[in-house]
């Protein structure tokens, strides 16, 4: 079943409105709304745990399946970035660390 023009742009503007509401829900509100010390220290560690619910399934699976060997350049580019981490505790770093020992790899070993 396929959607049509006016489905897509009706699916568009809803999402659009939806998210501008829920983003925008705490502008509206004249004063801060409070919120309970645990749940501020609990959302400090957000940002972490989506990232690493994103970025740890597509570093050990492949097509829904755990990875079965070892040369698998992720696993290399992972333990590149994590040690630059470590090092020097700088993002930009992590990331061209672990880009640096992927691309070889894939490109040039076909890993």
């Amino acid at each position: 079943m396929t959607m049509g023009m006016f489905e897509g742009v009706i699916a568009v503007v809803g999402l659009t409105v939806l998210t501008v509401a829920t983003r925008g829900f705490f502008f509206l509100t004249r004063r801060e709304i409070p919120i309970p010390d645990w749940l501020s220290q609990g959302l400090r560690y957000a940002p972490l745990a989506a990232m690493a619910a994103v970025v740890l399934p597509e570093v050990v699976l492949l097509q829904g399946q755990l990875i079965q060997t070892w040369m698998d350049a992720r696993l290399y580019a992972v333990a590149a970035g994590a040690a630059y981490f470590w090092w020097r505790r700088d993002i930009l770093g992590t990331i061209l660390s672990g880009m640096a020992v992927l691309l070889p790899l894939k490109l040039g070993l076909g890993w």
